[in-house]
């Protein structure tokens, strides 16, 4: 095992997002989840320190603006880890797999381990949950800000479909035509965060990495009438790793969110800061949500 990052002390934000990639704990942890710590090279964080205090050091992909679009984002990364990092040979991305004019899905990644010569195809997802009770029937489920996703559901599809596809009758051609005369080895990577209520004290999925990152959340109405200063919103991307700055961060942050909330109906994620050698860096996470979540999906 590679020692551990003090991500919040490096400086360029997509040297944070990849150190935390590198380390995080994931939502789904079985059978077929890959995890980069058990073939990350020993100097990995001096690569990472390096490319941080000379950023024009980095390898191009990780030079270019960093897309809005999460997913996008995410994916960028996690080829610069693949390549850049493992050393491994990236055969293909976003393979289409189609049956006639239908179309089943796409392979994410298929990399070529070098340490077992084996193919593998990996689907992977950046996902954020938040534990929620239902009044009917009592039990939790953990939906997105979106609560047309949950975890459960997000997993069953990875495990029954995505990572499944290379190995259909319609993969085969595809897989031939690139020279693979089998199917590859399915793996998943599945990060993220999981929000605990406020009131509640929730029971962890068994899925789920105990050591998983974690925050909570709470409805903006309620966050409205409650004091709370040294709170940011964060932006896309920066929903990845820890987030630091060296501006004072306002002292009504917190009200300021829950009225947006409150307004716009679209969850919103921010993070508490405290003031540091460093600046002012991340100690908490926290999700508002809008008081008709999850019931009434949003489009945040």
């Amino acid at each position: 095992m590679n020692a551990s990052a003090d991500i919040c002390a490096f400086r360029q934000p997509v040297i944070r997002h990849l150190a935390w990639l590198c380390q995080a704990r994931q939502l789904y942890r079985g059978a077929l989840s890959f995890d980069p710590q058990e073939w990350l090279p020993g100097d990995y964080l001096q690569r990472l320190t390096q490319w941080d205090q000379y950023p024009e050091s980095m390898p191009l992909s990780l030079q270019q603006p960093a897309s809005p679009r999460l997913g996008l984002y995410f994916e960028q990364l996690y080829a610069a880890v693949l390549t850049e990092l493992l050393g491994w040979t990236l055969i293909a991305r976003n393979v289409q797999i189609r049956d006639q004019q239908r179309t089943l899905g796409e392979l994410d990644f298929l990399v070529l381990n070098p340490h077992t010569n084996e193919v593998e195809h990996h689907e992977i997802a950046i996902k954020f949950y938040l534990g929620h009770v239902g009044e009917e029937t009592g039990s939790a489920r953990w939906y997105g800000p979106n609560s047309r996703d949950r975890l459960d559901l997000k997993t069953s599809r990875l495990l029954q479909h995505q990572a499944q596809l290379a190995a259909q009758p319609a993969a085969e051609p595809v897989l031939k035509s690139m020279g693979l005369q089998r199917p590859p080895v399915p793996r998943i990577f599945m990060p993220g965060y999981l929000f605990y209520p406020d009131t509640e004290t929730l029971q962890t999925p068994e899925q789920v990495d105990p050591g998983h990152e974690r925050g909570r959340w709470r409805y903006a109405s309620q966050a409205a009438l409650s004091s709370g200063d040294d709170w940011v919103v964060l932006q896309k991307p920066h929903w990845l790793a820890c987030w630091r700055q060296s501006e004072v961060p306002p002292e009504d942050g917190l009200q300021q969110a829950a009225m947006g909330v409150i307004q716009s109906g679209r969850a919103c994620l921010l993070a508490h800061l405290s003031q540091t050698p460093c600046g002012w860096v991340e100690t908490e996470r926290m999700f508002l949500v809008p008081d008709s979540w999850p019931g009434v999906p949003s489009s945040g």
